[in-house]
């Protein structure tokens, strides 16, 4: 078949390439020439695809990245994998209808159109598809297959990958859901289809709203653990160690990325709208974690106070900038909230990451190091924020002089835990 994925980032670029080497034509639509010109070079910026793999499908003629719309006509298949950012906290679906009047221009009998980017219950139906029948002439279910299937990429996880990892799928009728679960069928191990696109949708919401509410829950009592004189790590190791009725969630700097910052946002929006009510445990949970790059700067400035030095002036050695370990994903991470807020009370910031290139900026006052022995022993304070295997946590713990340790990474006579 002839596949079109909209989006060729985190979660369309997997998708693309998966569905190439089971064979399909795909094209790899992306409006960013910048990223068109490296894919068609080889050259891959997602973890959870190789150079090698990219470079593999490229040769057999499987997969061509292209930011021309017109190379999406003669689809069989078209998945939409865009943004869904948040804007001045509402949902900001722009990229999604941009897509709908892309691909209705293509629109025929018997396609298949699926939207995988993370939004609210009823986006599917009652904004994607009104875009896709007026602009194509078609109506979803009795001319073209139209449903949902929410995307689950884990960047850098090495166990559950796109193939690995169950496929949520729905359609707008039953002939849409057996269409759209033929079509996964073939690219992963497991699909689970649902009622609805509604039901899809909230899978999607829920599983990321489940995650930041324990979030939020353990890194609300690792504040309070510290002042209580209780290690809240052994704690919540020992709390794990019930092999029912417990799920481990860890303490951290805050949250980052696409999912939880942001999708818990959109069903608070969509029952604030629908409802008149607001989702209290999603705002709460913002509240807290949006609040803890704030905890981790005031745990620098009392680790400064207890040398008598001023955060103004001092020697700050950040570890890592991604919002997860192993990964270059900067997106929304709390470690650039941090370096920004210490930038602005006159720190000299430096701050290393193996995994985030150089081209992604983050504040031009920042300069970017290797955490070589040098750089380690000359910051008055090292903070561990993304503990990505890479970095040497024996040289970190020989010679920096404080560390205020994040991830609960290290340990030593010099190492506070978050």
């Amino acid at each position: 078949m002839r596949v079109v994925v909209v989006g060729q980032g985190y979660v369309g670029l997997p998708l693309a390439i998966r569905a190439a080497e089971v064979g399909h034509q795909v094209i790899g639509y992306d409006v960013d020439t910048r990223r068109v010109k490296s894919l068609a070079a080889g050259e891959s910026y997602v973890e959870d695809v190789s150079s090698e793999r990219l470079a593999r499908a490229l040769a057999r003629g499987t997969y061509r990245p292209s930011e021309l719309a017109r190379d999406c006509g003669g689809f069989d298949v078209a998945v939409v994998t865009v943004p869904t950012p948040l804007q001045d906290g509402a949902p900001d679906l722009r990229y999604i209808e941009e897509s709908a009047h892309t691909l209705a221009r293509f629109l025929r009998p018997g396609a298949t159109v699926i939207l995988e980017s993370t939004t609210y219950p009823g986006t599917t139906e009652e904004l994607f598809a009104p875009i896709l029948e007026d602009g194509s002439g078609l109506t979803a279910g009795a001319d073209f297959h139209l449903g949902y299937s929410p995307e689950r990429i884990d960047p850098g996880n090495t166990v559950w990958g796109f193939q690995q990892t169950p496929k949520v799928v729905s359609g707008v009728d039953a002939r849409s859901l057996k269409a759209i679960e033929a079509f996964y069928g073939d690219l992963v191990d497991t699909t689970v289809p649902v009622r609805s696109p509604k039901e899809a949708e909230l899978a999607k919401l829920l599983e990321n709203t489940f995650r930041h509410v324990n979030i939020a829950l353990v890194n609300e009592i690792a504040m309070f653990a510290r002042h209580l004189d209780i290690d809240v790590w052994q704690a919540i190791e020992a709390a794990s160690s019930k092999p029912f009725g417990f799920m481990k969630f860890t303490p951290g700097p805050g949250v980052g990325g696409h999912c939880l910052p942001i999708d818990p946002s959109y069903l608070n929006w969509r029952v604030q709208r629908e409802l008149g009510q607001n989702f209290r445990f999603v705002e709460l949970a913002n509240d807290i974690n949006n609040h803890m790059p704030e905890y981790v700067t005031r745990r620098v400035i009392d680790a400064l106070n207890a040398k008598r030095r001023s955060v103004n002036g001092s020697k700050i050695l950040l570890l890592g900038l991604a919002y997860k370990k192993n990964t270059g994903d900067a997106r929304e991470s709390p470690a650039v909230r941090i370096a920004k807020l210490l930038l602005d009370m006159g720190a000299k910031v430096r701050a290393a990451d193996p995994h985030v290139v150089e081209s992604i900026k983050v504040d031009a006052r920042l300069v970017r190091v290797e955490p070589t022995r040098k750089e380690l022993a000359a910051a008055d304070v090292v903070v561990l924020l993304t503990d990505h295997d890479s970095f040497d946590y024996q040289l970190v713990t020989e010679h920096a002089s404080f560390v205020l340790d994040c991830r609960n990474r290290v340990s030593g006579p010099t190492v506070e835990v978050l």
